[in-house]
């Protein structure tokens, strides 16, 4: 058992070298080898590779990790922030590291809570977020025999699910702290296919002492970049179908988010549409003429004609998932793919295809100095393609205009005129934008139309949880900014239905002391469902909800948060907004909204995707594609 004033010791020296570990090995404040617990190595280990932030439920299961952290935290080393929910807590990290770019660990016991917390972390794997996973697990004296934990007498078996998830060590050995890790750094660091990484700690080995950790063999904080140049016969092979085909579409995917210069150059040189996904807004700004907006089954009239009515598809950065590219028929009359992609699997996706595989951001900046030195410069070029497509993106806007105008609709449910859903989120959109707060979404309706409607300008101005589309992340998301060393204002963007989720989240927002949001359009079923059911059989069944719930009571029954009735109309609805923009906390704005098959309540679908009795139609179409 290692001494808790070495402990202690160990961590006043980092805490001198600010808090900086890998200061203290370039200072030799520490000595490069010494005795450590697991559970204080691996402390050390995530601190080479700048962790200090932990989100944490502890149990029986983590109660020797937790010793070790409270010492840090005394010595301001770390900070551990409690929660009362591991579904929020994983999404709270999630969102820390995807939107602030800040890499935190997850704390759980064994059994339930590494359970839910798994669950959770579905999001961050969906999405390519890294950050760590710390589970309690069962001794390794007799596997199986713990309470608490899955009812299956198996060695390893939360290992072998973690690894379905993602990729995961199991510490049964704790000199393998050095493999683990590297491993773990690869994971959540990787350029291009980052996720969770998860460390199993049998309760009996968090303890043992690991004899000699050499600090210098753990990996650090260096990035890890990928770089790739394409040769001359790639560039060619491009060249050759862009003076092959004059109707050309880009679908910019999220892994172009970061390289918005080089995309909007390049849309410029090609003077072609992009189309984006619900994960790219702002790539390019929604004012730039060639921007048509987010295409698929839930996108706008803009991006999915440019999508079926184009001959030469250019994939940048996207995983082509069902939704965003309808399930594989999207392009319908498309002849070829050139598919620009860090990942070798989704660069494959279609037939037919010039795949350019490597960094999206140099990739894009060596085609548009190739574009420039053959003077390939569509930009001052008239074509019908592009112009046709113009006139779809007006024709969008101007349907969108007419849903806002319409601003109330009878509602069945609540027995009165309320807001329509697309002109409430209208409202709550150009309230965010004006204040530059920054917008989670959430699954369902409200995510779809959310992404439908907002027009941003900049990248990460809005995130919607696509990947897995997973009910209670935003309201569990916005958490984070209140532990980002440089938050912003949040809005969740959310509705009855993913609210209820996790509405401990009024609890933990004043326990953190965040300054946010959470808007609840409350159509009093869910609605995404409902939708579909109509769709495909003209019949809802068991998605409406008969309790009334008043969320304004609900926000206020809890000391710190304030409530607010958003109305129903658009005057009361945008002065509850501002007024709750006021508090000096937790804000929830309750506003009932629109839920029938009037067409002025909805924003529409414009694609088809695989889901019920829709799927062996698509499945017919997909097998008439060239791509």
């Amino acid at each position: 058992m290692t001494s808790l004033k070495a402990v202690e010791q160990r961590a006043k020296i980092i805490a001198k070298y600010n808090n900086d570990l890998n200061q203290c090995i370039d200072k030799n404040a520490l000595p490069n080898n010494i005795d450590v617990s697991l559970s204080e190595g691996i402390i050390l280990g995530l601190l080479k590779q700048s962790v200090r932030k932990y989100f944490a439920i502890f149990g029986h299961g983590s109660t020797d990790f937790a010793e070790i952290l409270r010492i840090y935290e005394e010595q301001g080393v770390t900070k551990t922030y409690n929660f009362r929910n591991e579904v929020e807590m994983a999404h709270a990290a999630t969102a820390l590291r995807w939107q602030y770019n800040e890499v935190p660990a997850v704390v759980t016991s064994i059994g339930p809570g590494a359970l839910q917390a798994m669950a959770g972390s579905l999001a961050a794997s969906s999405n390519g977020v890294g950050l760590y996973h710390i589970y309690g697990d069962e001794t390794t004296y007799g596997e199986g025999y713990n309470m608490q934990q899955v009812p299956k007498r198996e060695q390893d078996i939360y290992g072998k699910i973690t690894a379905l998830m993602s990729e995961s060590h199991v510490f049964h050995t704790p000199e393998s702290i050095r493999d683990a890790m590297r491993k773990g750094y690869l994971k959540t660091k990787h350029p291009y296919k980052a996720g969770p990484f998860y460390f199993m700690l049998p309760i009996n080995t968090q303890p043992k002492i690991i004899k000699g950790l050499n600090l210098i063999t753990l990996p650090g904080r260096d990035s890890l970049e990928l770089k790739n140049n394409l040769n001359d016969d790639q560039v060619e092979e491009f060249e050759k179908l862009i003076n092959k085909y004059e109707n050309v579409v880009i679908k910019a995917g999220g892994g172009s988010i970061k390289f918005s210069k080089e995309l909007k150059e390049f849309s410029e040189h090609l003077n072609a549409p992009v189309v984006l996904a619900p994960g790219s807004l702002g790539v390019l700004p929604d004012a730039h003429e060639n921007n048509m907006h987010v295409g698929g089954s839930k996108g706008s009239i803009s991006g999915n004609y440019a999508m079926q009515n184009s001959k030469l598809l250019i994939s940048i950065g996207s995983r082509s998932v069902c939704q965003s590219d309808c399930s594989g028929i999207g392009y319908p009359n498309a002849e070829a793919v050139i598919n620009i992609n860090a990942d070798l699997a989704d660069m494959m996706h279609y037939n037919n295809t010039l795949g350019l595989n490597g960094d999206i951001g140099v990739i894009l900046k060596q085609l548009n100095s190739a574009l420039e030195s053959k003077k390939i410069n569509r930009s001052n070029t008239k074509n019908n393609w592009i112009e046709d497509c113009r006139k779809k993106k007006k024709e969008w806007s101007d349907f969108k205009n007419r849903i806002y105008k319409n601003e109330v609709l009878k509602d069945e449910a609540f027995g009165k005129d309320v807001l329509t859903q697309p002109a409430a989120i209208k409202l709550a959109v150009d309230f965010s934008n004006k204040n530059k707060c920054v917008k989670f979404f959430d699954a369902g309706d409200v995510q779809a139309n959310g992404f439908q409607i907002a027009e941003d300008n900049e990248p990460s101005d809005t995130y919607t949880e696509t990947g897995a589309s997973y009910m209670g992340f935003s309201a569990s998301a916005i958490l984070a900014s209140a532990i980002a060393d440089k938050p912003k204002y949040p809005i969740s963007f959310t509705g009855d239905g993913s609210f209820m989720m996790n509405p401990q989240v009024l609890i933990d927002a004043v326990y953190l002391g965040l300054k946010g949001m959470v808007v609840i359009f409350d159509n009093r079923r869910m609605a995404a469902i409902t939708g579909l059911q109509y769709a495909q059989y003209e019949k809802e069944f068991k998605t409406n909800d008969g309790v009334e719930v008043d969320y304004v009571q609900m926000a206020n029954s809890v000391k710190g948060v304030k409530g607010f009735f958003g109305g129903y109309n658009a005057k009361d609805f945008s002065a509850t907004l501002e007024e709750a923009y006021k508090f000096d906390g937790l804000s929830v704005v309750h506003v009932p909204v629109y839920s029938g098959t009037d067409e002025l309540g909805g924003m529409g679908a414009y694609g088809s995707w695989n889901v019920g009795n829709w799927c062996e139609n698509v499945q017919a179409e997909y097998a008439k594609q060239k791509i």
